[in-house]
């Protein structure tokens, strides 16, 4: 019998951190790129893909280890529907974090604009046409996701604050290695 583990592993993460800060690191590219110009903007748009397509893989990655890593069982002081409502939120996050890098790659490989990865390689074209129009609706797909990021975050983070600050239930520090744990 396998112990149970009081945190997160250092696996889970590494990669949960990786993808916050490349998430918080797309907002930016994408502000610096509707306040940019020429080249410039054009920087900033293929880096955004890039990061893009780096999500896509490590969020692959991390469901794959969440599988292979069932993630520490929450506080049982916990109440039904937060557990519930956490859960969720995890789930949404996953889904959330595959849907903007594929529509943001089916719009691309709609309108035919290549997805160089840093100037290394091109990340393989899906075969789907539709030129400009499917382009956009598969952009607007993108866009709406984007919001529904916004709000799991805010979600996401209240709830760590909450655990931390009111509860004090050590659920922040599952996922934060250099807080005490009880």
């Amino acid at each position: 019998m396998s112990e149970i583990r009081s945190h997160y592993t250092g696996v889970a993460i590494g990669l949960h951190w990786i993808i916050a800060v490349l998430v918080i690191a797309q907002i930016g590219l994408v502000m610096a790129g509707d306040a940019a110009q020429g080249p410039d903007a054009r920087l900033f748009r293929d880096t955004h893909k890039a990061v893009g397509i780096s999500l896509l893989v490590l969020t692959v990655l991390r469901i794959v280890w969440r599988f292979m890593n069932p993630p520490p069982p929450m506080p049982e002081a916990m109440k039904r529907w937060e557990k519930t409502l956490a859960s969720a939120t995890h789930w949404l996050f996953y889904a959330v974090l595959l849907i903007l890098p594929l529509s943001g790659w089916l719009a691309s490989s709609a309108a035919g604009r290549d997805i160089s990865w840093f100037g290394l390689f091109n990340w393989p074209l899906l075969p789907i046409g539709g030129g400009r129009e499917a382009a956009g609706q598969f952009m607007d797909v993108h866009r709406i996701v984007v919001k529904g990021l916004y709000v799991l975050a805010i979600l996401h983070i209240g709830a760590a604050l909450k655990h931390q600050f009111v509860d004090r239930d050590g659920v922040l520090g599952r996922m934060l290695p250099f807080l005490a744990r009880r």
